[in-house]
């Protein structure tokens, strides 16, 4: 990497699943965009072809007059090749297909247990987690050996435990976890002062200051503020005036995905609970929640306007982005360059010192950003991002309301982490029967027939001893 008049050349950016029809195509974008950046992309994938496809989609779009950032795409065919002397790391892989997602989602159906997401918490976020975690060992062994001193940026899910166990492999590994859920809150905020006739335009969500505690898919705000306005009363006074009806933007369209919508009545909900406002997405909260509380049936689900993505939509997604993507890479069609919300360039450009940034980031507790919680969990709080560090801002301690709600997560990630490097079945069980969402939904007998359920179902894709 290379500096000179404020701008950084010649970075080596590794990409671990760099076939992604998704994650990757965003990632090109807000590289064009940015003016201050450039050097080469390693893609590495285990389908060779895909990210063949997207080095064709990427060089395509550096081609282009206006894209002013420009980049060269090239596939790797080793993580030894992609790894080593790269300055980032990006990790966003599926691990499986969704055949596997299909049952981490539905085969907790029989039992009455829904999901809205399942990739993070309940059943599916757990063997969802047996899957990652041994390939991030991998990730993590080799980014030990070829790229140690590489910033290593991941998106996947479960990303606490992603990051849990690259730090457990590697703990001089400089890991973080990206997520852009707080980012809709804040969005939620900005709209609600105009809404509320409090100003003229949406502010930029940049400009809504917020202090985040939590876990990721379950992080809290216990401050907001804009312009010197504390945005706490105004949210009150905004549910109390419009919780059953809701806050949506006018086309009904999600701020990242017109597929996942709500009207934030989960959100709305507990904070009339709990007291401070919960940000995520509603789906995502609904999952960390006792079973009987949002996701009790499909028709809770509707009653509180937010819903269950099925397993066959991801499917029929999953086809239109294939044949985006060949379209991509003849030419057929072009990517609209227009900045996409997500924040991995800007910290990017400040871990190459081009900026001071203040994000919410997902990190190990051991500088006590969040001091009740304990030091080797994987928090989400904010920090400072500049020139090749990242330094945790103090959260404060949860009250003891979100607490009660949050350790039950905490402890079922050391569970599963250990369950994963030793392929503990016990362990599973005892995350099952701990986790909100099945607890009390079933007998215990039946949740642990569950849990070897989901696992044989999901064993072509987890180590050899899980057979044993």
């Amino acid at each position: 990497m290379n500096y000179s008049k404020n701008r950084a050349d010649d970075v080596q950016i590794a990409y671990i699943g760099g076939g992604s029809r998704g994650w990757a195509w965003t990632f090109m974008t807000d590289l064009a965009l940015e003016e201050r950046l450039s050097g080469t992309i390693r893609l590495y994938d285990i389908d060779p072809a895909a990210a063949a496809n997207n080095a064709t989609i990427g060089n395509r779009i550096s081609e282009r007059p206006d894209a002013v950032g420009k980049w060269e795409y090239k596939v790797s065919d080793t993580l030894k090749e992609a790894l080593t002397g790269a300055d980032f790391v990006v990790i966003s892989i599926l691990p499986g297909t969704f055949d596997e997602m299909e049952t981490d989602v539905h085969m907790p159906e029989r039992l009455g247990v829904y999901q809205s997401v399942g990739d993070t918490a309940g059943p599916g976020g757990m063997i969802r987690a047996l899957r990652t975690l041994p390939m991030f060992v991998e990730f993590a062994e080799a980014i030990k050996k070829y790229s140690p001193n590489a910033w290593v940026i991941n998106y996947t899910n479960p990303m606490s435990l992603c990051v849990k166990v690259l730090y457990h492999v590697f703990p001089e590994i400089k890991a973080f976890g990206c997520c852009h859920e707080v980012f809709g809150t804040q969005e939620v905020l900005a709209g609600i002062l105009k809404e509320e006739g409090y100003v003229d335009e949406k502010p930029d969500r940049h400009d809504i200051n917020i202090n985040v505690m939590g876990i990721n898919h379950f992080t809290w705000f216990n401050y907001a503020s804009y312009k010197g306005i504390d945005l706490f009363p105004i949210y009150r006074s905004y549910i109390q005036k419009n919780f059953e009806k809701g806050y949506d933007v006018s086309d009904g369209e999600h701020w990242a995905n017109k597929s996942f919508t709500c009207k934030h009545r989960v959100k709305f909900d507990m904070f009339n609970k709990y007291g401070l406002i919960a940000a995520a997405g509603d789906r995502h909260l609904a999952e960390f929640m006792p079973g009987d509380m949002y996701l009790k049936d499909p028709a809770t689900v509707e009653s509180w306007d937010f819903g269950l993505t099925s397993v066959k939509w991801r499917k029929e997604d999953l086809e239109r982005r294939l044949e985006r993507s060949r379209r991509l890479a003849s030419g057929e069609e072009e990517i609209d360059l227009k900045p996409t919300g997500e924040e991995g360039i800007l910290l990017i450009k400040a871990l190459c010192g081009l900026e001071r940034v203040i994000s919410n980031v997902n990190i190990p507790n051991t500088a006590q950003q969040i001091p009740n919680l304990p030091m080797d969990s994987v928090v989400e709080t904010n920090a400072v991002f500049e020139r090749d560090a990242i330094r945790p801002i103090s959260a404060g301690e949860l009250p003891k309301q979100i607490y009660d709600l949050v350790i039950p997560h905490i402890l079922n990630h050391e569970r599963i982490l250990r369950a994963a490097l030793n392929c503990d079945r016990n362990l599973v069980k005892k995350a099952f029967l701990s986790d909100p969402l099945l607890k009390g939904r079933a007998s215990d007998a039946e949740i642990m027939v569950l849990a070897d359920d989901m696992i044989k179902a999901t064993s072509a894709y987890l180590p050899e001893g899980w057979n044993k």
